[in-house]
């Protein structure tokens, strides 16, 4: 690994998991397999694939800090007899013990096309959070700049915050594309790669420089170079090894931060 402030690891997640330190980690932000057959997955019945959510959750709730927060991202699947695109996200909420915060739709624009539906154009994220009355919220790091009424006052007070509004809980942020002639220019060899975007918001709004951000299933390593881009130290676990190899050569070619980030080990458990 050649950034060793953000390092990906060729580990099972849970085996990963189970080497960290309690309250260890700042953040953590990750997407795992949707159970809906992709090549890089092994498909389970519902029950065990949920059950197998649940261990994980659960380790990255005792890794995460007690001021710490974890953004989770599923798309999703049929629940047979029930439901043809259930959110997986929907059945997941109350499987750990974090404190669910909010729901954020992420919605993407383009996707794939329907004439029995209308065509889904969104992602959940859930945030997470140990502690409801201590978390770190950084709303002035991810304000959004386009304001329709800049100027608007009232009892002559300017209403608007100069850095910019709340950006909602509705972020349209389009999704990474592949294809001749359409292809995203931070496209990577990877099936369900997410944008540099909505990573970087998320670490932007609820970590600080210099502290750790976690992805348990790291992929391509979007939330390694958004950490990395962002000043933020950065762990991550993938099994497949060219999706490590994907992620260290996204590393290597990010911009060094603007401004140094804190130094830090990564704790580790004593009898990993």
């Amino acid at each position: 690994m050649k950034t060793s402030l953000q390092r990906i690891e060729r580990v099972d997640a849970l085996e990963g998991l189970s080497r960290l330190a309690d309250e260890s980690v700042d953040l953590a932000i990750t997407s795992p397999p949707y159970n809906i057959g992709k090549s890089y997955e092994r498909r389970l019945p519902l029950d065990e694939y949920l059950d197998w959510c649940a261990r994980w959750m659960t380790e990255v709730h005792r890794v995460v800090k007690p001021d710490g927060a974890f953004w989770l991202n599923l798309g999703y699947l049929e629940v047979p007899g029930r439901g043809r695109a259930v959110p997986i996200p929907y059945l997941l909420w109350n499987r750990s013990p974090f404190y669910l915060l909010q729901e954020i739709v992420w919605h993407y624009g383009a996707g794939v096309t329907s004439k029995a539906a209308f065509c889904p154009r969104n992602e959940k994220w859930l945030w997470f959070v140990k502690n409801p009355r201590a978390y770190r919220f950084e709303l002035d790091a991810v304000r959004d700049p386009a304001v329709k009424y800049p100027n608007q006052t009232k009892n002559g007070k300017r209403r608007c915050n100069p850095l910019g509004k709340n950006p909602g809980d509705v972020w349209i942020i389009p999704k990474v594309t592949s294809g001749r002639n359409r292809s995203s220019k931070e496209r990577a060899d990877h099936p369900a790669q997410f944008p540099l975007a909505v990573i970087r918001r998320i670490v932007d709004a609820c970590s600080a420089p210099g502290e750790l951000i976690l992805d348990p299933f790291a992929g391509s390593g979007s939330t390694l170079v958004a950490a990395r881009l962002a000043g933020r130290r950065a762990l991550g676990f993938e099994l497949k090894s060219d999706y490590c190899a994907i992620a260290e050569e996204r590393l290597a070619a990010a911009a060094p931060p603007s401004r140094p980030m804190g130094a830090g080990e990564i704790i580790m458990r004593r009898n990993a």
